[in-house]
């Protein structure tokens, strides 16, 4: 008895040492908590801190606070060359040379985004496990291009969430399940769940997630952190595994606007590989920093959708105190209804069906004799043989998807119509003429629920749909709190309207301040 007690008293004092070593660990990664973009570029002016520096620290705080302590499981891959990319970065400083205006920042890509990297682009999925690409997407070249440090992949929910009937958010065969990092057991929302969760716990600098519909503005709604879905065609989708042609965009997603401006100009741009940035509409700029102006708010007329309400009181009462809020900061602000209708909302389910299949077995397709799968149907039987991919959850969504023709039917032709003429003619743009708008409000979503693996998520609400179907712009910003839980409040604007989206967004962020550091509270 007395040798079983010493053993258990080593095992205790192990712990302890192992604790305190990992405490220590992490208080020397204390700078880049809620450090910003032209907070790392002063640091390397100043000599402060190089590259190598800022990399190898933040890996340190994946390993402390994603991979054990915590176990946040936003982190899907690390990237085995970042170190290697930091000292060239480094090199090249001290050479005076400066590639972009991301040159040395850390960045976190959702894993739907191919790289050139020793890491395998799977959307979260078995069957993608060994994919390894070879070849930089659009936004990995842009961003290495302008200097970014791309240090790992994060995690998703599978398929970018477009899979199961009922799921959990932040759940993948290849990652798990994400966790929230202000209190633990709740769930980051998705599909773009690790991205928000490694930039809410200052595991980069900044990350890049996905959107088809709530997939940037949801999780970044539950993480605490501003996050902008693009109009589609801003940002080209070149390399991105798909869900839908009409409504896909990956954007940025970081911890105060100015970053969201300053990586925002580095990825824009029209691209022959995807016929939305062709747009002649389309407006880019390479700097979206000069729309980053405190009294951004002054003389604008918003819309708040008053019909986006109800699902939650509290959420409600923190929405009427961002109207006081904007209208003290100079806004007027106009109540108007714009409900989505059901018939909308089953068109669009019926787009993204199709869009789906078509989009995932051209994927396959590019990926030539590297392919684990040629097509959907292959994919649905690989599934039903794998031990983890069923699990939790169906496939159901895979199997309406495999059920659709092709995109020259005449069912997803009517559907793609229907939703986009009742989206946009006769809803956004119709409202915003009408009351002569600048752009629309509304709450982002509901504070975080628990995380469930038996039933699935509880999404009680949120106005992604309006910005998602329509393929405008929205951006989201923490607008306040719940019992320690962030919830945030959607910009969403016409085409190509950017420029104004971040100009309020960024007076509304600067007048209010309400980002909160999460504490990983169990």
């Amino acid at each position: 008895m007395m040798k079983q007690l010493t053993i258990i008293a080593i095992l205790a004092l192990f712990t302890v040492s192992c604790q305190r070593k990992e405490s220590d660990e992490l208080s020397k990664t204390k700078y880049l908590e809620e450090l910003t973009i032209k907070q790392l570029h002063d640091g390397y002016r100043s000599k402060q801190f190089t590259v190598q520096d800022v990399v190898r620290d933040y890996l340190k705080r994946i390993e402390i606070i994603d991979q054990t302590g915590p176990c946040l499981s936003s982190i899907i891959f690390i990237n085995p060359h970042a170190m290697e990319i930091a000292r060239e970065l480094d090199k090249e400083l001290a050479e005076g040379k400066i590639r972009g205006p991301l040159h040395g920042v850390p960045v976190v890509l959702k894993d739907n985004i191919e790289t050139l990297d020793s890491m395998p682009t799977t959307a979260g999925a078995t069957v993608l496990r060994n994919n390894f690409v070879g070849r930089d997407n659009w936004i990995a070249a842009k961003l290495r291009q302008a200097g970014a440090v791309i240090i790992a992949k994060s995690n998703l929910s599978e398929w970018a969430n477009f899979r199961a009937s009922r799921s959990s958010s932040g759940w993948s065969g290849v990652g798990g399940q994400t966790r929230n990092p202000y209190i633990l057991d709740r769930n980051p929302c998705g599909s773009s769940s690790g991205s928000a969760v490694a930039v809410s716990a200052n595991l980069c600098a900044f990350a890049i997630g996905t959107e088809t519909d709530g997939s940037i503005v949801c999780p970044s709604n539950n993480n605490g952190i501003v996050g902008l879905k693009p109009t589609v065609g801003l940002i080209s989708r070149s390399g991105i595994i798909p869900i839908s042609l009409t409504q896909d965009t990956p954007g940025p997603m970081c911890r105060t606007v100015e970053d969201v401006a300053i990586s925002l100009g580095a990825m824009v741009g029209p691209n022959s590989c995807d016929f939305k940035t062709l747009d002649p509409n389309a407006r880019f700029y390479s700097d979206y920093t000069q729309f980053l102006k405190m009294d951004g708010l002054v003389g604008k007329r918003i819309g708040w959708l008053t019909n986006v309400s109800g699902f939650h009181h509290r959420v409600d009462t923190l929405m009427k105190q961002a109207v006081r809020d904007m209208t003290r900061l100079g806004a007027e602000v106009i109540e108007v209804n714009l409900p989505i209708s059901n018939q909308i909302s089953s068109a669009e389910f019926t787009v993204l069906l199709y869009e789906f299949k078509d989009g995932l077995d051209n994927y396959f397709a590019s990926l030539g004799h590297k392919a684990p799968v040629k097509n959907i149907e292959e994919l649905i039987t690989f599934n039903r043989n794998d031990s983890i991919e069923l699990r939790f959850f169906d496939q159901q969504l895979l199997i309406l998807a495999q059920s659709k023709g092709d995109l020259n039917s005449d069912e997803y032709k009517k559907a793609l119509e229907l939703m986009l003429n009742g989206i946009r003619q006769m809803g956004i743009d119709r409202i915003m003429n009408e009351y002569k708008l600048d752009l629309l409000i509304a709450p982002t979503g509901s504070p975080a629920w628990k995380t469930d693996l038996i039933l699935g998520d509880n999404y009680i609400g949120g106005s992604s749909s309006y910005a998602a179907m329509s393929g405008y712009p929205s951006i989201t910003v923490p607008m306040g709190s719940i019992d320690g839980l962030p919830v945030g409040i959607s910009f969403i604007g016409k085409a190509w309207s950017e420029d104004a989206l971040i100009e309020t967004a960024y007076a509304y962020e600067q007048g209010t301040k309400h980002r909160i550091k999460p504490k990983f509270l169990k």
